[in-house]
């Protein structure tokens, strides 16, 4: 037996709880993990509290992310002592996840522990740093150079904005991060962000065509904010949109695309095939400079997730909220 959180169906929605279950309630797979680390994210609290319809069939185990070592594969690409991370796939939401003592789950949904990544450290990074490296790869692959001007990070202290203001900065680029908690600006500056912008600036309708000022954008708000970030952008700018924090409805035109030539580049870390998450993880290896790690990360314990996930969807929370399952296993 080892202790899981599990969300339960009830009469008027759902319930988080600390449990325990075995090896006999797992869902099917042909891996079994040894958790050591998994995470708390946006889309995990909307689950634990309910507040979303995220969970799709329960009873259900969140945690999106997770860094373990395989227990034992019917998989012929992975074998008992791999050290493994999962991101996505849905589990979480049809199928368990991470916040357990044991994962089961698809080989093919794996991909390895990149050196010289702890499994700490790449739960720490997880979903969320995965997804900004997507996001800067997007902007890459359209052209957005350092050369080409100012790039702008929505959300900027959260999971995601935490890490696309490192990786942008250390690559080169003049960062602007634009956050809601004016308090974080110092934190932002050590991450690399060379000026911080209040979100307010973002909020209110704005024209279909403003000032251009953005050679790229990562944006995970959405809503007016991302209608916003479109007007302003430079000729032939990339917006990598990645959330929907702000709304999913985008009040915008088809002026900035059509007259300006922005990319509007849509971001799924879900189901996103294995050779993009292969060499997003191998750029994070190379890009992302661990020290920012201290800055970018809280530990919960996981008898404490169910309410800390209130404190996320508050915007309470800065960086990354990891869960040590079994932390002794990344010296193991």
């Amino acid at each position: 037996m080892y202790d899981a959180i599990l969300i339960e169906k009830t009469a008027d929605g759902s319930q988080a709880r600390l449990t325990q279950i075995d090896d006999a309630q797992l869902p099917p797979g042909d891996v079994t993990i040894r958790v050591a680390f998994s995470t708390l994210n946006y889309k995990d609290a909307l689950a634990i509290t309910g507040k979303g319809p995220v969970v799709r069939s329960f009873p259900m185990v969140p945690g999106i992310d997770f860094a373990g070592i395989v227990e034992h594969s019917d998989d012929p690409a992975w074998k008992a002592g791999d050290r493994v991370v999962l991101n996505g796939w849905g589990v979480g939401e049809t199928h368990w996840g991470g916040l357990a003592g044991k994962a089961r789950v698809k080989g093919d949904w794996l991909v390895p522990l990149q050196a010289p990544f702890t499994m700490r450290q790449a739960a720490t990074i997880g979903t969320a740093g995965y997804t900004a490296m997507l996001c800067v790869l997007a902007m890459e692959r359209h052209g957005v150079q350092p050369s080409a001007g100012e790039v702008l990070v929505t959300g900027a202290a959260g999971g995601v904005g935490s890490v696309a203001v490192a990786l942008l900065a250390k690559l080169g680029y003049r960062v602007v991060a634009v956050t809601g908690r004016p308090a974080e600006a110092e934190y932002l500056t050590r991450l690399g962000a060379a000026e911080v912008m209040d979100r307010a600036a973002f909020t209110s309708p704005g024209k279909p065509l403003a000032k251009e000022r953005w050679a790229g954008a990562v944006d995970v708000a959405g809503g007016q904010v991302l209608a916003n970030v479109c007007a302003a952008m430079r000729y032939r700018g990339v917006v990598a949109a990645c959330g929907l924090a702000g709304g999913m409805a985008v009040p915008t035109t088809v002026a900035p695309f059509i007259l300006r030539g922005v990319t509007l580049a849509g971001i799924d870390s879900v189901m996103c095939p294995e050779p993009d998450r292969l060499e997003a993880w191998s750029r994070l290896a190379r890009d992302l400079d661990v020290r920012h790690f201290a800055g970018l990360t809280q530990e919960v314990a996981l008898a404490d997730a169910i309410a800390a996930a209130d404190s996320l969807l508050a915007g309470q929370v800065r960086g990354r909220i990891v869960v040590p399952v079994a932390p002794e296993l990344d010296a193991a």
